[in-house]
């Protein structure tokens, strides 16, 4: 999102070294988790000197950009000051309606950096429906449609939302409703083409936030429904803090004579990140040495990484017994329980959220003072996505590994 100046934390070596205190316990009914090959030395950096940090600064102000005033007063009533980086160096372009691959690490405003556009092109030409945001997670979509309602505020514009795990029904009456803007996950989406209740092929502008992921096994089948269902197709916008380079014969169908704009490389975290891994010696329980940092105060909002449904919730289980707050977000859960979940984390209610990938991407939580890997990640890319959560707009942060 377009930023104000913030002041940055300041980082504290710790040392987490601990003897041995029994064995971790295994559930000999579970299916062997396959080994993560991810390089170990990937897991340990220490953070750059904040004041050896460039600090991007556009040189203009909100109110000097080439947009309507009316938008230029919307995000200033956000408060916002200037544009970041990425929305610095894309809007005449997406303005322009030129298709864009965007890469910026996390926390720099990549959302905004697409949809003051969009709302720019719905000032001069109030199509409806107009622009389709597809994105991988529910908690994504619900944050982007919450950043887009803010920045229109006042704009007679309307956006809607559809996610799994709520009632489809719903969706198909909100639909009789003219909307400008749609944000939705895939499977919804494409459930709600199904039943003839969305016409995809009447969208103009389509959007693919977190597209690294929107590409990958999981939703490629989808994402190429979507693409063959737009018929009137004119502009696209590919958004992500990683760029994999197995996915760039996809990016160029999907593109057409498209500008680059990186703002990070999209092959490593942020560098206000401290990253390091926890090694657990044979026989050294791994919970109580997680028990044990849990309990230090400056461990005061933490997202703990788990790689299955199944392990959440048992690690959050285990934690609540031992006296520490947490919360748990995974695919099984319902909507109302994992919005539930985020609200209590980032109200502060509870200590810890303990997660899948599913919190991994795009979730907008101020001051997330840790990430942990309770597993070493599958993949470099799962990896930087997670500790993106801490260490946002450049603040500083810490993510931990726990390495056997």
């Amino acid at each position: 999102m377009y930023h104000t100046r913030t002041r940055n934390n300041q980082n504290t070596k710790v040392n987490y070294s601990q003897p041995a205190r029994g064995r971790n316990n295994r559930n000999n009914n579970q299916p062997a988790r396959k080994a993560s090959t991810l390089d170990h030395s990937l897991l340990v950096k220490e953070a750059s000197p904040l004041a050896n940090q460039v600090d991007f600064r556009s040189d203009r102000l909100i109110s000097e950009l080439p947009i309507s005033p009316k938008i230029r007063q919307a995000l200033a009533n956000k408060g916002y000051e200037r544009p970041t980086e990425i929305q610095d160096r894309t809007l005449e372009t997406l303005i322009e309606g030129r298709d864009l691959l965007g890469i910026a690490q996390t926390g720099t405003g990549k959302t905004g950096a697409f949809l003051v556009p969009i709302i720019e092109h719905l000032l001069h030409n109030r199509v409806s429906p107009f622009a389709l945001v597809v994105v991988p997670t529910r908690e994504l979509a619900l944050q982007v449609e919450e950043e887009f309602k803010s920045m229109s505020k006042g704009l007679g514009l309307y956006s809607a939302c559809f996610i799994g795990g709520t009632n489809v029904n719903r969706d198909v009456q909100t639909l009789r409703r003219n909307s400008h803007v749609v944000i939705a996950t895939p499977g919804r989406l494409l459930d709600l083409a199904d039943r003839r209740a969305i016409d995809l092929g009447k969208f103009r502008t389509l959007v693919l936030d977190e597209f690294d992921r929107m590409l990958d096994m999981g939703f490629i089948k989808d994402v190429n429904r979507i693409l063959d269902a737009m018929k009137q197709r004119s502009h696209t916008m590919l958004f992500s803090a990683t760029h994999d380079k197995s996915q760039q014969s996809m990016i160029n169908s999907i593109l057409r004579d498209p500008v680059t704009v990186k703002v990070s490389t999209g092959d490593r975290p942020v560098d206000t990140i401290d990253q390091d891994v926890i090694r657990v010696k044979p026989g050294e329980d791994k919970f109580l040495v997680l028990k044990e940092m849990l309990s230090r105060t400056e461990f005061d909002r933490v997202l703990l990484f788990e790689e299955t449904k199944h392990k959440v919730s048992r690690l959050c289980l285990k934690l609540n017994n031992a006296g520490i707050a947490a919360e748990q977000i995974h695919g099984n859960k319902s909507q109302n329980a994992r919005q539930s979940a985020l609200n209590a984390f980032k109200q502060g209610r509870v200590k810890v959220l303990v997660a899948t990938d599913v919190a991994s991407r795009g979730l907008d939580i101020s001051d997330v003072s840790h990430v942990i890997n309770y597993q070493v990640p599958q993949t470099h890319d799962s990896y930087i996505h997670r500790i993106g959560r801490t260490g946002r707009a450049g603040k500083a942060g810490k993510a931990f590994t726990f390495v056997n």
